[in-house]
């Protein structure tokens, strides 16, 4: 199987990571205005799934070092096989919540409040499992973390204020988001055998583990978002026959959403062994600016923001690169 071979690389695979995670929310906004997030999220599942298969069956294949990705699932202990199951139905309880929360608060506001919250969470629990990389920096960065999320939320709550709009129910679905977001990771970074390239036996290869994640993720939806359709945050009740009536465009939007952000989560794995758990995730949430700037400057989601907004959004955006410098820096 292909493995990375020097943190350089692990780094470059980190910032592809950064960019993957930030970028799929545009296939939700890209898709129909009267498509449902609900019925958004079949799709960008079924996304999830097919590239993990896909890297699966070729990256997971290929090369020397490692274990073929058959041979490793056939060998794999049932406690590891559900670590990485489990960490898939974290991920969805927490990312559905996200999803609802882009649509009723957009980007720029759910992926600064709910990932950065995520980041937080995420490296505490990753580091206290595997602590790699220097202590100081790496919680000096998350620190000023906190500083950019309390930024974004009170530039969110000024313009809420303006547009005399509620803004609890998406600010707070964010917030739930992010803390159950962090501790997805290290349920599939601990089903994976610590050195990709010497196989233990029990364990599973990074591709391995991140296509058992996705069906933790298909499986756990017919839970999460069968609920949520029939008792929806904001709208009517929508049916599987809603789904079905979606047009190609919609469709297409999903799958891509998935497949892109199947693609941060396989180079965030594939990261960890030489980047370290702890700083492979928390370098990936810079996703937050990427998608904080696709919000606030493509989409225009501050618009008619009042006075002082946007230098607070400005610094938001400051804070949060300083933050992930130093988590970068702490290996």
């Amino acid at each position: 199987m292909y493995i990375i071979e020097t943190y350089g690389v692990a780094v470059i695979f980190c910032v592809i990571t950064m960019m993957a995670w930030g970028s799929w929310a545009n296939t939700q906004k890209l898709a129909s205005k009267t498509w449902r997030f609900e019925l958004f999220y079949w799709d960008y599942v079924f996304g999830i799934v097919f590239f993990a298969l896909v890297m699966a069956l070729t990256a997971g294949n290929f090369g020397n070092e490692g274990r073929p990705f058959l041979e490793d699932i056939s060998q794999a202990s049932s406690e590891n096989v559900w670590s990485a199951f489990l960490g898939g139905i974290l991920f969805n309880a927490a990312n559905i919540l996200l999803v609802a929360a882009i649509a009723l608060a957009g980007m720029s506001v759910a992926f600064p409040v709910g990932i950065g919250l995520a980041l937080v969470v995420g490296v505490i629990v990753n580091y206290i499992d595997a602590p790699v990389g220097n202590a100081t920096l790496l919680f000096g960065g998350v620190a000023l973390v906190v500083v950019a999320i309390v930024l974004n939320a009170t530039a969110y709550k000024k313009l809420s204020t303006e547009q005399q709009k509620v803004p609890t129910k998406g600010l707070m679905l964010a917030v739930v988001a992010g803390l159950l977001m962090g501790l997805f990771y290290k349920y599939v970074a601990n089903s994976m055998f610590p050195d990709f390239a010497n196989p233990t036996m029990g364990k599973l290869s990074p591709y391995t583990a991140v296509f058992l994640f996705s069906l933790g993720i298909l499986g756990s939806n017919f839970v999460f978002n069968t609920v949520v359709m029939r008792k929806p945050f904001e709208g009517v009740p929508v049916s599987f026959r809603d789904y079905f009536s979606g047009t190609g465009k919609s469709h297409l939007m999903g799958v891509l959403g998935g497949i892109i952000w199947c693609i941060g989560m396989s180079f965030s794995i594939l990261a960890s062994d030489k980047a370290g758990p702890a700083i492979s995730y928390g370098l990936g949430q810079g996703a937050t600016v990427v998608a904080a700037l696709w919000g606030i400057y493509v989409w225009k989601e501050f618009k008619g923001a009042p006075k002082g907004v946007s230098v607070m959004l400005n610094a938001m955006l400051l804070v949060y690169v300083a933050g992930l410098a130093l988590i970068v820096i702490a290996r």
